[in-house]
C-alpha cells in the first residue's frame, strides 16, 4: 500500500517497478550511471552504502547474478521504502536492507568479507544551513558519513582484490581520491559526466583493495542536450 505522497514508477528494466516518494529525496540520474557501471560476478557479495529507496541494488539484480546485496540506510523513512521496493520486486532471497549506520557493519558481516562495496553517498560538505534532521538534506550533505569515513568503512569491508564502486562529485575528486589510496583502494577506472553545455558535474570511479597504481580514464559521458533537457536514453558505453 501507498500513501498521498508516493507514486510506483516502470523501471524501464526487465519489468522492475519502484515506489518513490516525492516528499523524501528521489533518486537521481547518478544512481543510474552508478548501477550501468557496476559489475557483481554470480558467486560474490555486495554492500550498498546508502541504499536510499533501493534503486541501484535492484538495477544490479537486473544487470549482474550475484550472491547477494546488503543495503545499508540509515534513515528509517527511506529504508522502510527500499525494503517495500524489494518486496514489490521479489528480491527478498537476493537482497537485504539493513536499517543502520554502516559503520555499524561490524554488527552484520566480518571484516574483509565482502567482494563489492557500491556507494552513490551525500557528497555535498556539510555547513551551518544543513537542516540536521530533514532526511532530503542529510541525502545530500555528509553529515552521517564523511568521505573518509567512507572510504575507511568500504576498505575494511572489503577482501583483497575487491572492488569499490562510487559516484561523487567532480569537485572533489582530488579529495575522493587522495582518501581512497589513504585506505589502501587504488582507482583502476574512472570517468566523469557533463551536462550538454560541457560543465564536468560528477566522477565515477572502480576503485580495487590492494591493487597497483595506474588509472584507466574513459571519455567523458554526457547526459544532458545543450539545452539542458535529460537524455532520456544516456549514450551507451562498453564499460572494460
Amino acid at each position: 500500500m501507498i500513501s498521498k505522497d508516493e507514486r510506483i514508477e516502470d523501471l524501464q528494466c526487465k519489468g522492475l517497478k519502484i515506489i518513490q516518494n516525492k516528499a523524501l529525496y528521489t533518486f537521481t540520474s547518478d544512481s543510474v550511471i552508478l548501477a550501468n557501471f557496476l559489475k557483481i560476478k554470480p558467486k560474490e557479495s555486495a554492500v550498498e552504502i546508502g541504499a536510499g529507496c533501493g534503486v541501484i541494488s535492484l538495477l544490479a539484480s537486473a544487470k549482474n547474478q550475484f550472491k547477494s546485496i546488503k543495503a545499508f540506510e540509515v534513515e528509517p523513512q527511506l529504508a522502510d521504502l527500499a525494503k517495500r521496493n524489494i518486496v514489490l520486486n521479489n528480491l527478498q532471497e537476493k537482497i537485504e536492507i539493513i536499517e543502520d549506520r554502516v559503520q555499524n557493519y561490524n554488527k552484520y558481516l566480518k571484516k574483509a568479507e565482502i567482494d563489492v562495496v557500491i556507494s552513490n553517498p551525500p557528497y555535498m560538505k556539510e555547513n551551518q544551513k544543513t537542516i540536521v534532521n530533514s532526511v532530503r538534506e542529510n541525502a545530500r550533505h555528509d553529515r552521517l558519513l564523511k568521505l573518509d569515513e567512507l572510504c575507511k568503512v568500504a576498505s575494511d569491508m572489503l577482501k583483497f582484490g575487491g572492488r569499490f564502486y562510487l559516484v561523487y562529485s567532480a569537485e572533489r575528486s582530488g579529495e575522493l581520491i587522495h582518501s581512497l589510496i589513504n585506505h589502501d583502494l587504488q582507482p583502476k577506472t574512472l570517468f566523469f559526466t557533463e551536462n550538454g553545455k560541457g560543465k564536468v558535474v560528477l566522477v565515477v570511479i572502480e576503485a580495487v583493495k590492494g591493487g597497483r597504481a595506474g588509472i584507466k580514464v574513459l571519455p567523458n559521458l554526457v547526459t544532458n542536450k545543450q539545452d539542458g533537457e535529460f537524455l532520456e536514453k544516456l549514450q551507451t558505453r562498453n564499460f572494460i
